[in-house]
């Protein structure tokens, strides 16, 4: 066992794990804090930090070979997210058209067409071609592609690298 490959694996499992976090903090934050609505696909773009955070955890405390198959598993789905980010980005800036059933609401069905009309008054529809926020000139779906991206580098090269 190398302690130096099993030191640069912590590190990387600790650079996943905090990255992770503080990537879906930022945007539960603005969902809740702020009140912005996410479309679909930034939900669906959610999804590979989830997974990331226990991968980190078990190859913070794993064995090398097991932190090393932890922290490729997580890099896998983080370019998995960074497609999905790109794919969103690029939908918000119309290279392509984004999905046909993107799109919010309640997802109840009203009772009768009175109750309709109220629930169209109160709901908000969130598209997934239309960019929430820029930063920099860059979408919030821009940034998870390229935090998702610089994230699956770290894992990927650490669970690689003998």
């Amino acid at each position: 066992m190398s302690y130096a490959a099993l030191l640069r694996l912590r590190r990387a499992a600790l650079a996943v794990l905090i990255g992770s976090i503080l990537t879906v903090g930022a945007a539960l934050v603005l969902q809740f804090g702020y009140g912005y609505a996410p479309c679909k696909l930034c939900l669906t773009e959610r999804l590979p930090y989830y997974a990331a955070v226990p991968l980190a955890v078990l190859a913070l405390f794993l064995p090398e070979r097991l932190s090393r198959l932890a922290l490729g598993l997580a890099a896998g789905g983080l370019l998995y997210g960074a497609g999905l980010g790109a794919y969103h980005a690029g939908a918000e800036w119309g290279f392509w058209p984004g999905p046909t059933d993107c799109g919010g609401g309640t997802g109840a069905n009203p009772a009768a067409v009175g109750d309709f009309l109220n629930a169209l008054q109160t709901t908000k529809v969130v598209d997934c071609s239309t960019a929430a926020m820029r930063v920099l000139g860059v979408s919030l779906a821009g940034w998870n592609a390229v935090i998702a991206f610089v994230l699956a580098g770290i894992a990927g090269t650490a669970a690689a690298k003998p």
